[in-house]
């Protein structure tokens, strides 16, 4: 069976250097917000170009952190992209905002630009993008809208470690952005982890204090806060994997070009990429309309596959009162998507073996 995602296999090349860190920080007896989180704040944000990194407990607590420090609450409203994991929408809707799901563009999966002004009100605060399966979004539309109507633009980075976009990377293409840190995320911990990007000074400081209770100063609360940190163990992993980011992007890279040069069933669609730089291949994600009869096919071949994502946010039980809203893009997509396996600890003859399975399907 070829793994759609080896982790042991991607953690296993770096082993002892992972576990001298893990031996430091238990030697150090030091778990929670010591000099592991601030090594790793220094390189990440000297990775991304931002002035500010906030290690957190996740990447979903990093949105509603982001969203909770610009003090955004009932009655304000945040445009989310339609086609997402649900953890964008649930950070607008855990802090009482109300999610406005603008439709993608079908060639990218990102948010559509050309759709988002005629979703703002005067309610509207900010636009939340989403790098979706690894691609950069389009930002000049975006940034040119936020600033005609004065809206701030969190970026939810948590599959787009390292893509870039007119030669900045993402976490710092807007106001503020959360990343995800999960296993098998391109830079993954060895649990759950995440992050907050910014150069807003003010904001980094809010967010610092709100991940600690609200508290800045201990027992003194300046702020009804969180607990979410990343413990010393995950920032101390991150770091030892931090310098083979671009390197595994590469190599995603490469595999997707093969991929995309190779794979010639008609009744696949490929992804659409529009710049190399600008695509990390989180996942590598084909349409077909009969998905379930392809994935059960590969998974007979001996090829694991994982669809992302089986079932929209506006889809969900959990948001009844999105689920009458016609997105007919977005749910095509999410009818029709599935996941090939991708990472940087593939093989050539894996990969050889994934397209030939997918060649000779009829």
């Amino acid at each position: 069976m070829i793994k759609f995602l080896d982790l042991h296999k991607i953690n296993e090349r770096q082993r002892p250097e992972i576990d001298a860190a893990v031996k430091r920080v238990l030697d150090s007896g030091w778990y929670l917000l010591g000099k592991e989180n601030e090594q790793f704040s220094k390189d990440f944000a000297r990775y991304c170009g931002v002035k500010h990194v906030i290690p957190v407990a996740n990447g979903l607590d990093a949105l509603r952190l982001i969203v909770k420090a610009y003090g955004f609450g009932p009655g304000d409203e945040i445009i989310v992209p339609a086609n997402t994991y649900i953890a964008t929408v649930l950070a607008v809707s855990d802090n009482g905002c109300t999610p406005v799901l603008v439709e993608p563009d079908i060639a990218t999966y990102n948010i559509n630009p050309d759709l988002i002004e005629a979703a703002i009100t005067p309610r509207t605060k900010a636009i939340m993008v989403v790098h979706l399966y690894g691609q950069a979004v389009e930002m000049e539309k975006i940034r040119i809208l936020a600033e005609k109507y004065n809206l701030k633009i969190i970026e939810d980075a948590a599959q787009a470690h390292g893509a870039v976009w007119q030669g900045r990377k993402t976490g710092n293409l807007g106001d503020a952005a959360g990343f995800s840190f999960y296993p098998g995320k391109n830079l993954g911990a060895l649990g759950d982890a995440g992050a907050v990007t910014t150069n807003d000074d003010e904001l980094a400081a809010k967010i610092e204090a709100l991940r600690n209770y609200g508290s800045k100063v201990k027992y003194q609360n300046l702020y009804q806060g969180l607990n979410s940190r990343m413990d010393e163990l995950q920032a101390a992993v991150l770091d030892v994997k931090l310098p083979l980011l671009d390197k595994d992007n590469n190599r995603r890279r490469e595999i997707a070009d093969y991929y995309l040069k190779n794979i010639t069933n008609p009744k696949i669609i490929l992804p659409q990429a529009k710049y190399r730089e600008g695509h990390v291949f989180h996942v590598f994600v084909v349409r077909t309309e009969e998905r379930e009869r392809f994935q059960n096919y590969l998974s007979e071949n001996g090829i694991q596959t994982v669809i992302h994502y089986p079932v929209p946010p506006h889809k969900q039980p959990a948001y009844k009162e999105l689920n009458n809203l016609n997105l007919p893009i977005t749910e095509k997509i999410h009818r029709e998507i599935i996941s090939l396996p991708i990472s940087q600890v593939m093989t050539d003859e894996e990969i050889k073996q994934v397209i030939e399975v997918v060649n000779a399907w009829k």
